[in-house]
């Protein structure tokens, strides 16, 4: 049997973390069995959905790199399909129209609920036979009337739900569109899927779906419900405790090699092991792994991640996803170093992109001003002689390296009898506009002769303009 797992999230919004998990587990336990891994745009809901969220699920599932053999399947593509089963079922008897009024059945409610019992619909129009003329009738499925559905769930363990909670549903509106119950186990079937890994808010929708695939007559998949996530306030996971889509951490600069790996570890576990290649996660991954318990999200823990992440992937890898945080600034990097070597000399200081991106952005475009901090701090009178021989020192370098330029500073402070940190800093915010950058003689050798020389004369007119006394 060749496993066929799904990730089908609805166009009503963002790709979500919870949504990302999902999709990542199916994605994993596909991969794992040298399965196929299917993506099902499930919508329907034709008020709610859009575009926008279709384009931004699958942008989302790309940055992440969870690539998919089937699909994207588009539910509004199979409406012929879910009519001429529900035609079927019609006409089979295992599924009947129903004429009763939304105040009928909200009033039957009303009625149950007031003798505190469970509401559901009592099947009033199971045996109608005859078409009220003037009316829309729904489509429901006839459940069976007793029996009880039990199934192994592959994380919470055996669940079994007596068919007499469970009451007749709606399986096609009055306008003739099909419901999610039906679809989903429509789809489920017709595209083979093996194992359902879905969120544990769907545990009540699977004894229905069971029995909607029996009397398909189509295999039973295998399920397993995944916890939810929770926030730091133990609130389950929303818009208010941050990002609102996977998409925002991209925005805020994280790799999506660290948001896998934190969510591949919230929820399910290897041991002690905290980081996982991609490579690991799927050799090891198994859904009997995990947690029952609800995860709480760490973003803390999520940005340790992302800067071990940083400081040991293929920084060509990391130069690729920088090159998305200066296109999105305009930032022509061709003026520049290579994104490369930025990324070398960048990361053990920044915990994301962002970061990185805003400390080198001197690198490739003129600052408008100083830090006033650093001004104060360095651009006293006694830094004037150091930039002014500075710049005559770096005017006759030919060879203009790192080595070259650290022996520069060396030779500056001997021959001023001076610390190198009275040398370098004064320097380092003449050329960056602030006291925070690499190592000075790898700054220069990167920002290039002519931009130095150019920052510095800049710098000592601005020292000579505050009017600093020279001492």
């Amino acid at each position: 049997m060749t496993v066929i797992t799904r990730f089908a999230p609805s166009p009503t919004g963002y790709l979500h973390v919870g949504g990302a998990r999902t999709a990542l587990y199916s994605w994993l336990h596909a991969r794992q069995s040298n399965g196929q891994f299917v993506l099902r745009i499930e919508d329907t809901d034709r008020e709610r959905s859009s575009q926008e969220s279709v384009d931004a699920i699958l942008d989302g599932m790309t940055w992440l790199g969870l690539d998919y053999d089937k699909g994207p399947y588009y539910q509004t593509q199979r409406f012929d399909r879910y009519a001429e089963l529900i035609q079927l079922l019609l006409e089979q008897g295992k599924a009947y129209r129903c004429y009763c009024t939304r105040e009928e059945v909200e009033s039957l409610r009303a009625e149950q609920m007031a003798r505190k019992e469970k509401p559901r619909y009592d099947g009033r129009c199971r045996h109608r036979t005859e078409q009220t003329e003037g009316l829309e009738s729904v489509v429901r499925f006839r459940n069976p009337d007793d029996g009880v559905v039990v199934f192994d769930d592959l994380v919470r363990g055996t669940i079994s739900v007596q068919n007499q909670e469970l009451d007749d549903l709606i399986i096609a509106r009055s306008d003739g569109t099909p419901t999610y119950n039906f679809t989903v186990v429509v789809d489920d079937m017709d595209m083979g899927i093996t194992h359902v890994i879905r969120g544990d808010d769907h545990i009540n929708n699977t004894p229905r779906q069971m029995n909607i695939l029996r009397a398909l007559g189509a295999e039973l998949p295998q399920y397993a419900h995944v916890p939810m996530i929770l926030g730091s306030d133990g609130a389950r996971l929303s818009k208010r405790h941050g990002a609102v889509s996977v998409l925002q951490y991209r925005e805020d600069g994280y790799l999506p090699d660290a948001l896998l790996n934190y969510l591949v570890r919230l929820g399910w576990s290897h041991g002690d092991q905290e980081v996982f290649s991609t490579q690991e996660m799927i050799a090891l991954f198994d859904l009997k792994d995990i947690n029952r318990a609800a995860s709480t999200f760490n973003t803390e823990k999520l940005l340790w991640l992302n800067h071990h992440y940083l400081m040991n992937d293929d920084p060509v890898s990391v130069a690729g996803h920088l090159k998305w945080h200066f296109d999105q600034r305009g930032i022509n990097i061709e003026v520049g170093p290579a994104l490369v070597d930025l990324v070398r000399i960048q990361r053990e200081r920044c915990k994301t992109l962002v970061e990185m991106t805003e400390m080198s952005l001197f690198l490739y475009q003129d600052f408008d001003a100083y830090d006033e901090k650093a001004v104060k701090k360095h651009f006293k009178a006694k830094c004037l002689p150091v930039l002014q021989y500075l710049l005559e020192q770096f005017n006759t370098v030919s060879l203009w390296n790192a080595d070259n330029l650290h022996q520069i500073v060396i030779d500056t402070a001997q021959a001023m009898d001076k610390k190198i940190g009275e040398i370098a800093q004064p320097i380092r915010v003449a050329v960056a506009g602030k006291a925070v950058s690499p190592p000075i003689d790898i700054t220069l050798e990167l920002l290039g002769k002519d931009r130095t020389l150019q920052r510095i004369e800049r710098a000592i007119r601005t020292v000579e303009e505050r009017n600093v006394e020279i001492s």
